[in-house]
């Protein structure tokens, strides 16, 4: 017995261009989900992190900033130097341009660290800066989180503490041998983030920089739903082809 053999494929591929594109639009979706995903996981550990510093604050006695963990909860005990400040631009807060008030805190053991007391709004002209001067207590206890100078990631936006003798002093992602310079005197590393509930500070809705995780999973889910879709519309494309020839 002769069994009949099939004349037409089921698909018949759309032109080469046309596959082509579909074939590299897929792979750099794929990419693009799998690098969004990375950024979930990273994200997740930082703010699995920035959790775990919401315990009692701890003495930060003799240890080092750069010993101790990232948004870590410490305690610190001097007095605020409120004379040299700097206002960090281009922060914002629920969509409203501002600033950052990174203000010196001299320790007990003479090291100096900037404290950030927290974001003020912008006052409508850039030739205003806000006052953000107080008369600080001569030795006071603070507590915060320990974190990094925020960082643009590109050479974009950075513009450096002016040279000159006026305060507070206007920046943007500054490096810390910028303001070491500006202020005259060594500073540390890092930073601390004032606690909420401490007084002289503004607005302090602190969280880690950057999207939440749940974002950067859904662009990934995102980018591999493009990919899917693409290989469907190629499918009916080709099936459509084939009947078209039949």
């Amino acid at each position: 017995m002769i069994l009949p053999q099939r004349s037409r494929s089921r698909l018949k591929a759309p032109p080469w261009p046309l596959t082509l594109l579909t074939v590299a639009l897929c792979i750099a979706f794929t990419y693009l989900g799998r690098w969004q995903w990375h950024r979930g996981e990273l994200r997740t550990q930082a703010w699995d992190a920035f959790a775990r510093g919401a315990d009692a604050a701890e003495p930060l006695g003799p240890k080092q900033l750069h010993d101790v963990a990232r948004y870590a909860h410490l305690r610190i005990t001097g007095h605020f130097l409120p004379e040299r400040q700097f206002l960090l631009d281009n922060r914002a807060h629920e969509g409203a341009p501002g600033y950052e008030v990174l203000t010196p805190f001299k320790l007990t053991d003479g090291r100096v660290l900037l404290v950030d007391r927290g974001w003020v709004a912008f006052t409508g002209k850039r030739s205003v800066l806000p006052d953000i001067s107080f008369a600080p207590a001569a030795n006071v206890t603070v507590g915060g989180r320990i974190d990094e100078l925020p960082s643009s990631g590109l050479a974009f936006g950075h513009a450096a503490p002016s040279s000159d003798g006026s305060w507070p002093k206007l920046t943007s992602y500054p490096r810390v041998a910028e303001l070491t310079a500006a202020f005259g005197k060594p500073l540390e590393q890092r930073m601390l983030l004032l606690d909420p509930g401490t007084a002289a500070g503004y607005v302090r809705d602190w969280q880690p920089p950057g999207l939440p995780p749940a974002r950067h999973f859904a662009y990934a889910i995102q980018w591999w739903a493009f990919a899917f879709t693409l290989i469907v519309v190629w499918i009916v494309l080709a099936v459509r082809r084939a009947r078209t020839a039949a």
